[in-house]
């Protein structure tokens, strides 16, 4: 978080979530500059409704943002995950599924991404396996590397390994079913809790020979990624000033700085992103200019169709 993103995180010894752009209860985002300086972001969408998300956005999810996006630094093996989907996580938590993306920012010697199975996996098998602490060998690990892209719908099971930096785009939902923690204890003996029953109708025993995305870039050209009804993300690597038109887009639009620094000129004014920025560009904004400062950049561009 500090040494390739820049992230402050003041005295704590560690940090292993940084919630970019949040709409969730109790962690929403507050503006950090210009007049509206101290406003959260559920107070602008209510203020601007569609200028800000777009209307569309607006018409399906109101106040509430539609996504969560996040950096996240594991120092150690994070927990085998599941998230529901729409459906099940209406009945059972009043709330969005969750179907999310990793982009692969940092990755150390060795670290490896969990994305499902390595095989054909039944109901019968998966708990087989899990009740015999066997679980790990049942799921599909490639070695991260950076620039590698994971789509993870929600029923898919996951995990981020020890050594890697993802920025994580996901619907706006903190729902997540705990699996597997590697029996690990906490400093008074503890167990973390698992959720081995909600899990089960959750999980997509599908299988898949790969789970990484292909992606071919191209340079001062936008590539897309990941494009599904939650959200499209794009990856743009340029060298040179961009124009990008939004006029038709009625979305909100997130540019994540990957690598580098670039300047985003629009009639209102400038503002400048560094790496481990993120900023929100509202619907309203039909055009923008995109300079780089020095040598190339690189930024991820999300929004919904």
């Amino acid at each position: 978080m500090r040494t390739i993103l820049n992230k402050d995180f003041g005295d704590l010894p560690n940090c292993g979530e940084s919630w970019e752009l949040s709409g969730v209860e109790g962690n929403i985002s507050v503006v950090s500059n210009g007049f509206l300086a101290g406003n959260d972001l559920n107070e602008l969408i209510e203020i601007y409704m569609g200028d800000l998300v777009g209307d569309k956005v607006y018409e399906k999810f109101g106040n509430e943002f539609p996504l969560l996006i996040k950096f996240i630094d594991a120092q150690d093996d994070l927990s085998i995950q599941v998230h529901p989907n729409d459906k099940l996580s209406k009945e059972r938590h009043n709330a969005y599924g969750k179907t999310e993306m990793w982009y692969v920012a940092g990755a150390e010697k060795g670290a490896l991404i969990n994305s499902g199975f390595n095989q054909e996996v039944n109901r019968e098998k998966y708990l087989k396996y899990l009740y015999a602490g066997k679980l790990t060998e049942l799921l599909h690990y490639d070695k991260a590397e950076v620039g590698d892209v994971f789509f993870i719908p929600a029923g898919r099971v996951h995990a981020i390994g020890k050594g890697c930096l993802v920025a994580e785009i996901q619907q706006t939902s903190d729902v997540t079913y705990r699996i597997f923690d590697y029996n690990r204890k906490d400093d008074e003996g503890n167990e973390r809790e698992l959720h081995t029953e909600l899990a089960l109708d959750a999980i997509d025993f599908s299988y898949s020979k790969e789970y990484k995305t292909p992606y071919k870039t191209e340079l001062n050209t936008a590539t897309e990624l990941i494009s599904c009804p939650y959200f499209t993300t794009n990856i743009i690597e340029f060298d040179r000033e961009l124009d990008k038109d939004y006029n038709e887009l009625d979305s909100f639009v997130i540019y994540m700085t990957l690598e580098g620094s670039f300047d985003i000129q629009t009639e209102g004014g400038k503002e400048t992103a560094e790496r481990g920025e993120t900023l929100l560009l509202p619907a309203s904004l039909e055009s923008v200019q995109l300079k780089p400062r020095s040598g190339k950049v690189k930024i991820l561009e999300v929004f919904i169709r």
